[in-house]
């Protein structure tokens, strides 16, 4: 599916659009393009992959651009509009408050950048604005606008974030400023394949390019265990090259390679009672997640 937009179709959009309730940004399978143009322009994807549970707390996983690791988790909090990240390696501990779309126009927020190109402790913003905008599916949606305040000595320029999408900059930078000439731009945003944010100022259109793939290759993969049998099968796995079995903390216990067999089996009965995640791999390193009761 291709996405042409034009400025007057927005135009159109705007006088129509009418406003939401609050827009959760990790309710679907997500998918972001995010361009930067030092000589000639470049387009980055990262995606959410999968689920973990990490300390009691449910979290999607970042893959792609520099999340390639996938030890950057994010989570968030629907009744209070938070989002959160952890990043999940060896002795580092720490959740890192990201968004509040709970904020009101002149709170204050402490921007953090954790790993990313501006300075993890962005220090404090001032919410200037709330400005409801419409995005490509004609909804309007609230763009949050923030500049540092009189008395950070840390950041220097403005932050821009949008509900439902996250900051204008990477995922992972609230506080960062969106220059597509520098640090770079947020271009597309995907929910389930379908567009959701674009802005086409540099690049010619909005294709999601990952989640469109894994739609197609895994998903007709399904997993089933009867009650009392401790034996996990995955059906209609011709697409899938592997299948790894991880328990809560994000230990690999077994993996199983496939030659084209429509179906797959794990025996659990050795596995202690519990939750198990099983990740099933297809062609183009595309990747499904499974959660699985013993």
């Amino acid at each position: 599916m291709k996405l042409k937009v034009w400025i007057s179709a927005f135009l159109l959009i705007g006088i129509s659009a009418f406003s939401q309730s609050y827009k959760p940004l990790l309710d679907n399978l997500n998918e972001w393009h995010f361009t930067t143009c030092y000589f000639g322009c470049q387009t980055d994807v990262y995606f959410t992959d999968g689920d973990t549970i990490v300390d009691g707390n449910n979290y999607k996983i970042l893959d792609g651009y520099h999340y390639i690791s996938r030890t950057f988790l994010l989570r968030e909090d629907v009744p209070n509009k938070k989002i959160y990240l952890k990043i999940a390696t060896t002795g580092f501990n720490e959740e890192f408050l990201l968004y509040d779309f709970s904020l009101n126009q002149g709170d204050t927020f402490y921007m953090q950048n954790p790993i990313s190109p501006f300075p993890q402790d962005g220090g404090p913003f001032i919410l200037d604005s709330i400005v409801e905008r419409p995005l490509v599916d004609g909804n309007a949606y609230k763009h949050f606008y923030f500049s540092p305040t009189p008395d950070n000595t840390i950041s220097t320029e403005n932050a821009i974030w949008i509900e439902g999408v996250g900051s204008l900059s990477i995922i992972n930078a609230p506080g960062g400023h969106p220059d597509i000439n520098e640090v770079g731009h947020l271009s597309c945003s995907f929910k389930n394949t379908e567009p959701f944010y674009a802005n086409l100022d540099s690049i010619d259109d909005c294709i999601p390019l990952v989640l469109e793939t894994k739609k197609h290759n895994l998903e007709k993969v399904v997993v089933s265990k009867q009650r009392n049998n401790h034996t996990c099968v995955l059906s209609n796995t011709r697409n899938v090259k592997s299948v790894t079995v991880f328990d809560l903390s994000g230990k690999a216990l077994a993996t199983k390679t496939n030659a084209g067999n429509n179906s797959i089996s794990f025996d659990l009965s050795s596995y202690q009672n519990g939750l198990y995640f099983l990740v099933a791999t297809g062609f183009g390193d595309t990747k499904r997640s499974f959660k699985i009761i013993k």
